[in-house]
């Protein structure tokens, strides 16, 4: 496997109002890359986080001259600003690299300004099977959206950040980057591991993650679509139905086996697909009724109106 032959930096934007179990990443990760973990949580969580592994890693704030209503840009933007390393992972609190996939994904910036790898779950409990059933879904037709990106440092200050006030940051990045002439690299290979949430946590996001597909009128279309096809397929009778559902799930094992994901993904993941499906049916309409109603999704006591530009407005900003 190439590997990058500088130590690569990794900015992680955090905040956490609990005792989150980062000591044993931090120790491995500090020994492999440099650190910069902004930590917008409260007063008193900031200073037990600094206490617990302040030491190992640079632990700084959001810096007060950011004004991101997605505060997890604010904490990406100190980051970038903090780091000195050419290579920079960007990453979720619950995103845990290995040796091998922080190398590949790290080199992979050898001719690209910015790398998309992917996400699998570790432990995968039953409620994180049923949103795998969307990455493989998501890699079958295309790639899916992970929690971690790398980029280049000097590209991401030459093509301008990004806009702080969106919901679907990582989209609106890779946009970014991709509007302003940039080069952006999708990895398939190898997965990087994700810590599953909690149940209350995955239940939370649901219509969180449909507003994502406002962002993309296509996937939205066909979302929207999904129940008036279920509805007509009922219609028609049970081999319609029993038609459709197999159809999916053998997308959703295309999806499984593609770029060597049978090694990651549990066997049964793909028989998922059909309950993935009848929730975003549902939250999809949810997701553009709060979008008319409310004027956009709920996010950290404020609204998000907005998941993402287009690459054509943002070529024209």
């Amino acid at each position: 496997m190439k590997r990058a032959t500088e130590r690569p930096a990794y900015v992680l934007p955090l905040r956490c109002e609990d005792d989150t179990d980062l000591i044993g990443y931090l120790r491995w990760l500090s020994a492999r890359a440099e650190v910069v973990v902004v930590d917008g949580s409260s007063p008193p969580w900031f200073e037990r986080h600094r206490s617990a592994w302040g030491h190992l890693v640079a632990h700084v704030r959001p810096d007060q001259d950011l004004r991101c209503a997605n505060g997890k840009v604010a904490g990406v933007i100190t980051g970038l600003r903090r780091v000195r390393a050419g290579r920079v992972v960007i990453a979720d609190d619950d995103v845990r690299y290995d040796d091998d996939s922080l190398a590949a994904v790290t080199a992979a910036l050898d001719g690209a300004d910015l790398v998309v790898p992917q996400n699998h779950f570790r432990p995968t409990p039953w409620h994180c099977r049923w949103d795998t059933s969307r990455s493989l879904l998501n890699r079958a037709l295309g790639h899916d959206y992970p929690g971690t990106l790398a980029v280049r440092r000097e590209a991401f200050h030459r093509l301008g950040c990004y806009d702080g006030d969106v919901l679907f940051e990582n989209l609106e990045l890779i946009r970014t980057v991709r509007a302003r002439g940039g080069r952006v690299r999708y990895l398939r290979f190898p997965l990087v591991r994700r810590l599953p949430p909690d149940v209350g946590t995955f239940l939370s996001q649901r219509v969180r993650q449909a507003y994502d597909s406002l962002a993309q009128p296509g996937r939205l279309t066909a979302e929207l679509a999904i129940l008036p096809a279920v509805a007509l397929a009922v219609r028609r009778g049970r081999r319609t139905v029993a038609g459709g559902v197999a159809v999916a799930v053998l997308l959703a094992e295309a999806g499984r086996r593609r770029a060597g994901g049978a090694a990651v993904f549990p066997a049964d993941s793909a028989l998922w697909v059909p309950l993935w499906l009848a929730e975003r049916g549902v939250c999809s309409w949810l997701a553009v009724g709060i979008r008319v109603v409310r004027g956009g999704v709920a996010y950290r006591g404020g609204r998000l109106r907005l998941a993402a530009h287009s690459v054509a407005r943002l070529r024209t900003a």
